[in-house]
């Protein structure tokens, strides 16, 4: 058999026997924590800080002390150093030491030691009788929880089987109206839920005969500011004439003014019994106070996108209405996904700009009629109109240009195509000119030998014209020649 074989049967030999060495040494450990004395010791056996074993009394001590395994040592710790303020430094020796013992005042007695990584923690107390230590855990742990339920701002009651409170806490007490506890207390709490006492409002439950109930005080006051603000804003809502419609993050109707009827005929029982986003405009589709599409499905479709828009604030069109209407809608975002349509009138504001439109059309028809070419040049000096007569004397339609053109800029282009004139300063100088001014006139030639009368005069508001007439000789020679 070659060496190396050998060699690795030993090793594992050797380990064989340090795990045989390490279950004995653990072993030897569980019997010496089993082999506790009647008097009432406990003794731990821990894995680092997992505990890995105990006796009888060290779990009634660790039950006292509510510790679960995991935290069981440093809650164990923790108790202990309330009688040995020095244990846990002196627990840090262990590696060194290999065992501790220490003593309390009180006779209380920790013996600590570590073999093979287990370290081992024994209690003993020279008090007569059951666990000491145990009891003190107890008491103490029974101490704090009388001190909590007693300064315990909150009402804590019992109830017997009738239903009768059997105890209670101050707090409930002083709920009560009562300085000092008076059997039988009443029963302020006839159900669960919130209850209405001299001292204000609070909310009781139940759970196996025992009560709590806490202040809704606040709640209470938060509600009725609410219920004052709904009505502050429907006040305020009922003198606007926009028609107002609030959908709450499930798309029902919540708040509505007056406007919102008036505007769309819908009877106030409908719409208090706050209906869904969907059956309101299903209601204005019965009316005819929608658009109209070409087939049912397209306006649902059309209704979710305008949800979707609205809900993101970029919802805004204007509805042209079967009955000859105009109405512009917006919707509105709202915190915690509430939602806003706005519904207004803007038939009269429609018909005002359609009217305005004809007369600027009717206008230009008559401007484009004279002979005299016009141009009328806004207080700053841009060409704001001009007739069909100027665009064929100069073979120029401002018309067609998108950018503002200056008054500068035209008479560059008039000088170009006349003989030298101070005419064109003068009327460059009259057109930016604020305050009263003269107007005035003059004989311009044309490059091609034409003459041309120009005038120039203000109008109200600052505004300035420009007119061009051929001279009637031109004219009789473009008409005859």
């Amino acid at each position: 058999m070659p060496i190396g074989w050998i060699d690795l049967l030993r090793a594992e030999a050797v380990a064989l026997l340090a795990c045989a060495g390490g279950f004995v040494v653990l072993d030897t450990l569980r019997r010496r924590a089993a082999a506790t004395p009647a008097d009432g010791g406990s003794v731990f056996l821990f894995d680092g800080d997992r505990l890995i074993d105990c006796s009888p009394s060290a779990r009634l001590l660790l039950a006292a002390l509510d510790a679960e395994p995991p935290e069981a040592r440093r809650r164990l710790q923790e108790h202990l150093a309330h009688h040995l303020p020095d244990l846990t430094d002196r627990l840090t020796q262990l590696d060194r030491e290999g065992r501790v013992q220490m003593t309390s005042p009180s006779g209380l007695t920790v013996e600590a030691s570590l073999h093979g990584g287990i370290t081992r923690i024994a209690l003993d107390s020279d008090a007569p009788g059951q666990d000491a230590l145990t009891q003190a855990a107890q008491s103490a742990e029974i101490a704090r929880l009388r001190r909590i339920v007693q300064h315990a701002q909150t009402p804590l009651w019992e109830e017997g089987t009738a239903g009768e409170v059997t105890w209670a806490n101050p707090a409930y007490v002083r709920a009560a109206g009562a300085s000092a506890p008076q059997w039988p207390l009443p029963h302020l709490f006839p159900q669960d839920g919130p209850v209405n006492l001299a001292s204000g409002w609070m909310h009781a439950m139940r759970q196996a005969q025992v009560g709590t109930a806490w202040p809704l005080d606040r709640a209470v006051l938060a509600e009725a500011q609410l219920r004052e603000f709904r009505q502050t804003l429907a006040r305020t809502f009922a003198d606007l004439p926009i028609g107002l419609a609030i959908f709450d993050r499930q798309r029902l109707l919540q708040i509505f003014n007056p406007a919102l009827m008036d505007l769309t005929g819908l009877p106030p029982d409908m719409l208090s019994s706050r209906p869904s986003l969907f059956s309101v405009l299903d209601a204005l589709r019965e009316r005819a106070l929608i658009p109209e599409p070409k087939d049912y499905r397209h306006w649902r479709k059309q209704m979710i996108d305008l949800e979707e828009a609205a809900t993101h604030g970029r919802f805004e069109e204007t509805w042209n209405l079967p009955g000859g209407q105009t109405w512009r809608v917006v919707g509105r975002p709202h915190p915690d996904g509430a939602m806003a349509l706005l519904f207004e009138d803007i038939s009269g504001e429609m018909t005002r700009t359609r009217r305005y439109r004809a007369d600027l059309e009717l206008g230009q028809s008559v401007i484009d009629a004279m002979t005299e070419g016009v141009a009328v040049f806004s207080p700053s000096g841009t060409l704001v109109i001009s007739n069909a007569a100027y665009a064929r004397m100069w073979d120029d339609d401002p018309g067609t240009i998108v950018a503002e053109v200056g008054i500068g800029t035209l008479c560059a282009r008039w000088r170009a195509a006349t003989a030298p004139s101070p005419l064109w300063a003068e009327v460059e100088h009259f057109a930016v000119t604020l305050g009263p001014r003269t107007g005035g006139q003059g004989t311009l030639h044309l490059l091609d030998g034409r003459r041309m009368e120009c005038r120039f005069t203000a109008l109200p508001g600052g505004a300035t014209l420009v007119g061009f007439q051929m001279h009637e000789a031109a004219q009789k020679v473009a008409r005859y020649g």
